[in-house]
This record gives C-alpha cells, sequence and structure tokens, in this order.
C-alpha cells in the first residue's frame, strides 16, 4: 500500500490514505505521457494565423514602370512577393492542428502521470473542501493554513461552486473534477490536493485505467 499524508483544514495531519500498489505504474508509459502531453497541447492551438499570397492582395496588374531604359531593376506586379505590403511566399493558412488518442494509451499516460506525482510526494489529500462563503480571501487563508503554494491543482469529487469561484481569482490555481483530471494537469501543476471523496472516485478511475472493474 502506498500512504499518501492526509490532512484536515488547518493543516493538521489527519492519518493516512491507503492507495493500493498494484494501480500505480513505473515501468511504463512515458511515451504514452508524452503523446497525451502534445495532443493536449496541440489541440489548443487555433490555427486560425493566415495570410495573403500573391494573387490575394488588392492591387493593380499595372506594371510598375517600363521593362528597360530605367537603369533600374525589372518589375512586375506590385503585389509580388519582393515589395513591403506584397504577398507573402509559403505564409500559414488556417488549419487543423487537432490530434487524437487512443483510450488505452491515454489511461496509461493518466496512471503514469499519476504515480510519478505519489512518488514525488506531490499528492495531499485532505478531508474535504467546505467554504463559509464562495470568497478569495478564504480559499487563500485555507491554502496557508494547509501549507500549500501555488501553483497547485484542487480535485474534488462533484462540481463544488463555491470553492471554484472561490479560487478563480488566484493566479496559478485551478479546481476540478476527479473525472475531468486529466495528464497534462497532473504535470503542470506540483501539487495535486484530492479530497478524499476525490481520491475514492480517482482510485475507480485507475481500477478502470488499469482494466479491472470501476
Amino acid at each position: 500500500m502506498s500512504k499518501l499524508p492526509m490532512k484536515d483544514l488547518q493543516g493538521k495531519a489527519a492519518g493516512e490514505y491507503d492507495l493500493a500498489d498494484d494501480l500505480l505504474i513505473y515501468d511504463k508509459g512515458l511515451q504514452a505521457v508524452q503523446d497525451a502531453v502534445v495532443n493536449h497541447r496541440a489541440n489548443l492551438r487555433q490555427g486560425s494565423a493566415s495570410t495573403l499570397g500573391k494573387g490575394e492582395v488588392a492591387g493593380s496588374n499595372r506594371k510598375l514602370w517600363k521593362q528597360k531604359g530605367t537603369g533600374r531593376a525589372r518589375t512586375g506586379l506590385r503585389q509580388s512577393p519582393v515589395w513591403r505590403g506584397g504577398g507573402v511566399v509559403f505564409g500559414p493558412k488556417p488549419r487543423d492542428y487537432s490530434r487524437t488518442q487512443n483510450k488505452r494509451e491515454a489511461r496509461l499516460a493518466f496512471r503514469r502521470a499519476i504515480s510519478e506525482k505519489i512518488a514525488a510526494g506531490g499528492v495531499i489529500v485532505v478531508e474535504e473542501l467546505t467554504l463559509t462563503a464562495p470568497k478569495t480571501r478564504e480559499f487563500a487563508a485555507l491554502m496557508t493554513a494547509m501549507g500549500v503554494q501555488a501553483p497547485a491543482m484542487f480535485v474534488t469529487e462533484g462540481v463544488q461552486t463555491d470553492v471554484v469561484r472561490a479560487a478563480r481569482n488566484i493566479p496559478r490555481v485551478e479546481v476540478t473534477t476527479a473525472d475531468l483530471l486529466h495528464t497534462y494537469q497532473v504535470l503542470r501543476y506540483p501539487t495535486l490536493v484530492i479530497t478524499r471523496a476525490g481520491m475514492t472516485a480517482l482510485e475507480a478511475r485507475l481500477r478502470k485505467a488499469k482494466g479491472g472493474k470501476a
């Protein structure tokens, strides 16, 4: 069993959370993690960059000056790429950067990422995340009490509106649910703060990724 430290909202030790070692994986999955990160970042790209070629730039077809006798280099269209304001050669055009990853590889990547995070001591389990009001000041005080500094990811079992609203104004702090947590988030944030119920849901997800029953 892997022992994960548990804390209460005052930052005091509240025991340990036992996680079965067979749910973690360290001997494979690095390439799957790499692919998951590349895919996620590629899918964030809009692909909306666009430039105008010589045939798309507005302008007259008139020859700027006669071919010979001026002492200047010969020239043709004003839209030529050699002119300022002319067309762009091999410039970017709108394109789709999205990529896919099969479910089996994505689950392997997630297991490996979580395993590495646990091995590095970057996972803290709390009994629950409760606030008296959705106030940023209260959430910041809660982080200070638990000894958690940004950047950090908070993971709950379900959507807790008050927690999301209280944390959204704190830079480099994000709140998500156990079923929506993905590999890139696990790697991006050095600290994962997970509620006990969220950890139970995450454990079921890891068991499903391993191939057992959820």
